[in-house]
């Protein structure tokens, strides 16, 4: 039973607020902010997803920059609470194709009529984009999706091509095109996100792969659609080799486990790998699986550190890209803990560096180094010159790291799950609908240790 829902931004903004049953006081979106931003309890240096103040249960989960807030008095399931909170997000951003702070204040009066009809006195009716068509009837108000930030999740797709538009969920489901009339067009997108820890010596410790097919249709009079995934697919341990990478241009594609979204059809799938649905409308998982077999990383983070002096050190991390020279990668951030006593750190990048950044945030002592892009193939390094307020009584390796990296590569996968072909079986008359299928791989926990 939700008590209060409200979304802010990351300056505390009050955006959207709405009270299913007044219990719980009115300012509670002041001490939820100030809470969070604030936030100090023993090592914890962000405030946890759920907590409690003065008998009013806190849950709040980060969407975009923005903060997805729900409270209640009594004692009710997290986990129920973050799911329902992810999918509210869904909904509004199905509705409204852009979810960010300016759409959601130019379209309150359809936000706050989804929320009415998604929860009722507090209590959830129903998060299904589809079913609540039949109760929504304020229009969105488009936003030029020209102003999203470059970092925001459509740009993932626009690196370098035209074939593949950045713009490809920042459509509503339920706005028309200029002129009344609909794009006819389909996205299936392919997204890995792997965790990989690498021993001090370069050897893979753990490495996983947690990916999903996304599916969001643009099809008028929702059609059956057929899936063909890769014909050598196997789903559960012990259907193939676990030592060694597989090669990149073949081999099976094994996964430990897969789940389907209840609208897929497996009649197919067992004798060629096919899957059959209707897709609803909105966003929405076709296929949830995990992958343990051991993979070819996209990134090799090699990292030394050496004392230079009774107070002084140095670092040395050298990133090498090992995937296709037509590949690009954007967004790098790679961060590395340095000892708690370090006062001051001077930075040296490779000669002709460009779209790169440094800094050291001396608050959690943290030494943090930005790439823009990488092409595939490259190797990169960066020199920093540590300074210490006292001597070092110990292993200075064992007072730094591990060195953590996130990264987004789009139009690659790690697991060569492949969709071999999209087949819509309706007929629509002279064209064809376009059918986008996309692929992006994102780090999820990528760590090497020193």
């Amino acid at each position: 039973m939700i008590s209060q829902f409200f979304v802010l931004s990351q300056r505390g903004d009050n955006i959207v607020f709405r009270d299913y049953r007044g219990e719980v006081p009115k300012g509670s979106s002041e001490i939820f902010f100030r809470k969070v931003k604030f936030w100090e309890d023993g090592e914890l240096q962000e405030a946890p997803p759920v907590f409690n103040v003065d008998g009013v249960n806190y849950f709040h989960v980060k969407v975009v920059g923005l903060l997805f807030v729900a409270t209640t008095r009594i004692n009710i399931s997290p986990s129920f609470v973050f799911e329902l909170l992810q999918r509210i997000a869904r909904v509004i951003k199905d509705y409204l194709g852009i979810l960010n702070e300016d759409s959601l204040r130019k379209n309150f009066v359809l936000v706050y009529e989804l929320l009415d009809e998604v929860i009722d006195f507090g209590y959830v009716q129903t998060t299904s984009t589809e079913l609540l068509k039949s109760y929504i009837f304020n229009e969105p108000i488009v936003i030029d999706a020209a102003r999203l930030s470059p970092l925001g999740p459509a740009a993932i797709f626009s690196q370098g091509t035209k074939r593949m538009p950045g713009i490809a969920v920042t459509k509503s489901v339920v706005a028309t095109e200029p002129g009344g009339r609909r794009r006819e067009e389909i996205f299936v997108d392919i997204i890995e996100k792997i965790s990989i820890t690498f021993s001090s010596s370069g050897y893979i410790l753990t490495s996983e792969i947690d990916g999903t097919i996304q599916m969001k249709s643009y099809l008028t009079g929702n059609p059956e659609i057929r899936l063909a995934l890769n014909e050598d697919l196997s789903i559960g341990r012990g259907q193939g080799p676990v030592s060694g990478y597989r090669s990149s241009s073949g081999g099976a594609v094994i996964l430990d486990d897969c789940n389907f979204h209840e609208s897929v059809r497996l009649d197919s799938f067992d004798t060629n790998r096919t899957l059959s649905l209707i897709p609803p409308d909105g966003e929405f998982p076709v296929m949830n699986y995990r992958m343990t077999q051991a993979f070819k990383p996209p990134f090799r983070i090699n990292a030394l550190i050496e004392e230079a002096g009774s107070l002084k050190a140095e670092v040395l991390l050298k990133l090498s890209a090992e995937f296709a020279s037509s590949i690009t990668a954007n967004t790098i951030k790679v961060q590395m803990p340095l000892p708690k006593y370090t006062t001051r750190v001077s930075f040296e990048l490779e000669p002709g560096a460009t779209g790169q950044t440094t800094d050291f945030r001396e608050a959690n002592k943290k030494l943090e180094w930005s790439l823009k892009k990488i092409n595939g193939g490259s190797e990169h390094t960066l020199r920093a010159k540590l300074t210490f307020s006292q001597e070092s009584h110990g292993n200075i390796s064992k007072e730094s790291g591990p060195v953590s990296m996130t990264f987004t590569i789009p139009m690659y996968n790690v697991s060569q799950l492949q969709v071999k072909y999209l087949q819509i079986v309706k007929k629509f008359g002279t064209h064809e609908p376009y059918r986008w299928v996309r692929y992006v791989t994102q780090a999820n926990s990528y760590v090497a240790r020193i």
